[in-house]
């Protein structure tokens, strides 16, 4: 019983950013920008980031897509400002595994909302939809 009680939570977190996305809009000036579509369900994300002296200060999505899609990617913006963009790059790394069913060190790394995408474990050809916002992400930074 308390597992439902966890993925109704869950499902209450994903559909929020779904419908009141966070960091939604676009950065002008010297942004980086980032467009990155999933083929094989027509999810379509331009990430725009701001990054000064290795840090995150401002991120910003535009697109269209699924719930899972959407909301990671607002998920996504708020967790990265103000990080390094090595930390930026490490938390994507963790995300990547915890969709993929691996564990992570969860004493070290407060996901907060982000935990609420693992059971994207359950449905793999949803995997691709949780981390398209994180794979443009790495592409930017990896840019920088």
């Amino acid at each position: 019983m308390q597992n439902n009680n966890l993925d109704a939570l869950y499902r209450q977190v994903i559909m929020d950013h779904y419908k009141n996305p966070r960091n939604r809009g676009e950065l002008l000036d010297d942004a980086l920008t980032v467009n990155m579509n999933n083929p094989s369900c027509g999810d379509k994300i331009q990430l725009h980031l701001h990054v000064n002296d290795g840090v995150v200060n401002d991120a910003k999505f535009t697109g269209e897509g699924c719930s899972i899609s959407l909301s990671s990617a607002s998920m996504m913006t708020e967790t990265v400002k103000g990080k390094t963009v090595d930390e930026a790059l490490e938390l994507s790394d963790i995300f990547s595994g915890m969709v993929q069913g691996e564990d992570y060190d969860d004493e070290k790394y407060e996901l907060g909302d982000i935990e609420a995408l693992q059971g994207v474990t359950k449905f793999p050809a949803r995997i691709k939809c949780a981390t398209l916002a994180w794979k443009a992400m790495e592409k930017g930074l990896d840019k920088e």
